[in-house]
């Protein structure tokens, strides 16, 4: 399954200490294992992905040979998350 962050999302990555930035990482690679749930209010299917204290917010994704891939919107903090 292919992994792609958003401008947003990689730029948040990079921001982390060494530590969180790490067990994001990890928590990306196992989806779809994990806490996550589906975002309400959007019709794109946003699905999010609890880390802690952050969230990490994607969709799912098909490429034209109908394999599947994760597409992350944005990473950030529980309370400027869902604003």
């Amino acid at each position: 399954m292919e992994r792609t962050l958003s401008k947003q999302a990689a730029k948040m990555l990079q921001s982390m200490d060494v530590a969180m930035r790490s067990r994001t990482r990890k928590g990306i690679l196992k989806i779809p294992d994990g806490d996550i749930k589906p975002m309400q209010g959007f019709s794109d299917g946003r699905l999010r992905l609890r880390i802690g204290k952050y969230r990490v917010v994607f969709v799912y994704t098909k490429d034209e040979d109908g394999n599947q891939g994760v597409h992350v919107i944005e990473i950030g903090p529980r309370g400027n998350i869902y604003k």
